[in-house]
């Protein structure tokens, strides 16, 4: 049996990093696929159920980043992040004050003043060092007992340039570097931390919907006594009393009671939904109205909003056509790097430079290439570009999905739940009036059919109340059946009630008493701005088409009303084959589907969507899910990752163009160790900075 294990890896720095983890767990007896999630700083593996998780620890150990549990990982990363802010303050508090005394000693000052100076940068550089670089220097140790990474040169540069800096004032020469060194680790924190920021920030998305959950609640005990209990505490089956003003900190289904709820956090919609008893609730709604009674079908990690929240943790790091390409030039950066400082080094020692000279040009060249900027390149602007996607109502599972979504030229939509609502709206419930729609509301509630509950929805939006109806009894997929004054109520099946009416599931009829009976029909209505959408879409490009399998009639009401063309009547095999035509044709398809039946076409497609409301077969087959009932999030993340692909190449093109205009000059010994570190630095933080812009890219 296969068994999934989550290990918390806070070492993880790059794209080399995740290269490196990656390729050796992979051939590792009993592993079947390991993943690293760079915004999570997580290594996700599956793997045969006699290979324990304290084995993958030591594994990944062994390959030289240290790992934990999952339970311990945000007390890890609140320790590191704490750390990191404080290498950076000291860092940068030591570079200001080393800096005042070296504009003293390029103004000119020389003799005993010169080596005070020198002297005193050192006792406020040694310490600095020594604390501010423990992330780079702790790394590269790991590193060493198996192989090298980006951290083995930065260590090796700082550690250079402050033994040659404390060599010049021990036998009093004129130049010391302690202001480069440590200026150098300034930059080098604040850009790690710049890029611990933005992987927060993605994760903070689904941090901040297991939040939004309460904390417990009052639980009704066997005995009819009630006890408040934690969150974690509260198990399916349970009967949860949820007052008014109180969120619900389980899903479930309302057993006694109606309200209102609050669920724009999870459907993304401001206007309150009523509910009554067979109605399901959602962990991390708000209870509005009044006090309700829960039936707890899901508690803790099985609540839909835990669900929403463990799709958000696997936004950011996905293995894109351009993460490869960094995986593999941080592969080949260290012997590179090394052998660019040892011929540098060894070249002006040939042209007679001199020792002092050559290792002085060797240390520049070492910090001067460092490849954050290269290695930050993809990963920042997919985690800036999800984070803010996610503040749109759209979740992306996969760092790749943007990649993949810039490059579809066609979309197909499944057509219920997907371009409709895909849940019944009645159309004609103004024809009950007065009594019978207070009658027939008390009806619907006692039902848990989907078409009772649109009809008691529309009725308690018109403000109808429902009347006091006795004998409330439901024959399973027949109807409901009561007593009101006497009188005989039905709601249900047209030929149960003895009426005439098509035989469609869109049709329920109500009779009263010696009333005539009422057909009611219903319709499954199109998503709000789906007509915008698709004119959007067709805007950007793309060719879009219905697939599905409901009856032709009903398709190609919804294909006039969006101008589209339409198939119908397909089952899962033909859509699947429908999909791998497109792809032989050349064609990168979009599948935006919901169901069951949409499954193999999600997970056929270059990419895929589906919305909130989808099946977990669909949700876990799509790329992203978007909230709410609105189909305009479907051309918000085309735009939006087509502008992270142009973000990602201008990345590309900057850390490239750095490392071609940096290293001949470090090479030729026109770069200072100084200049050198701040040059390093700056072009990360341009990275950064440039994808920080992708925050509104999903307006």
């Amino acid at each position: 049996m296969t068994v999934h294990s989550e290990l918390s890896v806070p070492g993880i720095r790059c794209a080399g990093c995740i290269a490196k983890i990656e390729r050796e767990l992979a051939p590792m007896p009993g592993v079947r696929r390991a993943r690293v999630n760079f915004t999570t700083r997580r290594v996700l593996v599956d793997h045969d159920e006699d290979l324990t998780p304290e084995a993958l620890r030591k594994a990944i150990e062994a390959i030289g980043f240290e790992a934990q549990p999952l339970a311990r990982a945000g007390e890890i990363e609140r320790r590191e992040s704490r750390d990191l802010l404080r290498a950076v303050a000291v860092a940068g508090f030591a570079s200001m004050n080393i800096m005042l005394l070296s504009v003293s000693v390029w103004s000119g000052a020389g003799g005993v003043t010169r080596e005070l100076f020198h002297w005193l940068s050192a006792l406020i550089a040694m310490p600095t060092i020594a604390y501010s670089g423990r992330p780079f220097f702790k790394s590269a140790w790991s590193a060493l007992r198996r192989r090298t990474n980006m951290d083995v040169p930065i260590s090796i540069g700082v550690i250079l340039a402050t033994a040659l800096s404390l060599f010049e004032t021990i036998t009093g020469g004129p130049h010391a570097y302690f202001d480069g060194a440590v200026m150098l680790l300034f930059f080098l924190l604040v850009g790690r931390w710049l890029d611990s920021v933005m992987r927060d920030r993605a994760r903070s998305g689904a941090e901040a919907l297991l939040r939004e959950t309460a904390p417990g609640g009052m639980v009704i005990l066997p005995d009819g006594a009630a006890r408040w209990l934690a969150a974690d505490a509260i198990e399916p089956g349970m009967r949860l009393l949820v007052a008014a003003g109180e969120r619900l900190a389980a899903d479930g289904v309302v057993e006694e009671g109606s309200s209102s709820l609050d669920r724009s956090l999870i459907t993304g919609e401001s206007r309150p939904e009523p509910v009554a008893k067979g109605g399901k609730v959602l962990a991390g709604t708000l209870n509005l109205d009044a006090p309700i009674t829960v039936r707890v079908t899901a508690a803790g990690e099985g609540t839909t909003i835990a669900d929403i929240a463990r799709m958000m943790e696997a936004a950011g790091q996905g293995r894109s056509r351009y993460v490869r390409i960094a995986d593999r030039a941080a592969r080949l950066y260290a012997p590179a790097v090394h052998t660019l400082a040892a011929s540098s080094f060894a070249g002006w020692m040939i042209a007679g430079a001199g020792w002092h000279e050559s290792l002085l040009i060797a240390v520049a060249v070492l910090i001067i290439t460092c490849p954050c900027a290269l290695g930050l390149a993809v990963p920042a602007a997919q985690v800036v570009a999800a984070g803010a996607l996610m503040r749109r109502g759209i979740l992306v599972k996969d760092g790749s999905a943007l990649e993949r979504l810039s490059e579809a030229d066609v979309v197909r939509f499944d057509k219920t739940g997907t371009l409709t609502l895909g849940r019944p709206v009645p159309e004609d419930a103004g024809r009950l009036e007065g009594e019978e729609a207070e009658v027939a509301l008390a009806l619907a509630r006692a039902s848990r059919h989907p078409i009772a509950r649109a009809l008691a929805q529309a009725l308690e939006e018109r403000g109808v109340r429902a009347a006091a109806v006795e004998d409330l009894k439901e024959v399973p997929g027949i109807g409901v059946a009561g007593r009101w004054r006497g009188q005989a109520a039905l709601l249900g099946r047209p030929s149960w009630i003895g009426v005439e009416a098509a035989q469609s599931m869109l049709v329920t009829a109500f009779a009263l008493g010696n009333n005539p009976p009422r057909v009611l029909s219903f319709a499954d209505p199109v998503r709000p701005d789906a007509e915008a959408a698709v004119a959007e879409i067709r805007a950007l490009g793309l060719d879009a088409a219905i697939l599905s399998g409901d009856r032709p009639e009903a398709v190609r009401t919804v294909a006039n009303a969006l101008g589209m063309f339409a198939t119908a009547r397909l089952t899962p095999e033909d859509k699947l084959a429908e999909i791998e035509r497109l792809h032989r044709q050349g064609h990168r398809v979009l599948m935006v589907g919901d169901g069951l039946n949409d499954g193999p076409a999600l997970a056929a497609g270059h990419v895929s969507i589906a919305p909130a409301s989808a099946s977990d077969v669909g949700q876990t087959a799509a790329d992203l899910v978007f909230l709410g009932d609105s189909l305009l999030p479907v051309p918000a993340a085309i735009r939006a990752a087509r502008r992270t692909q142009n973000i990602v190449r201008q990345n590309f093109a900057l850390a490239v163009g750095y490392n071609l205009f940096a290293v001949p000059l470090a090479i030729c010994g026109l770069v200072t160790p100084l200049i050198a570190a701040l040059a390093m630095s700056g072009s990360s933080l341009v990275v950064v900075a440039n994808a920080l812009r992708l925050r509104r890219c999903a307006r």
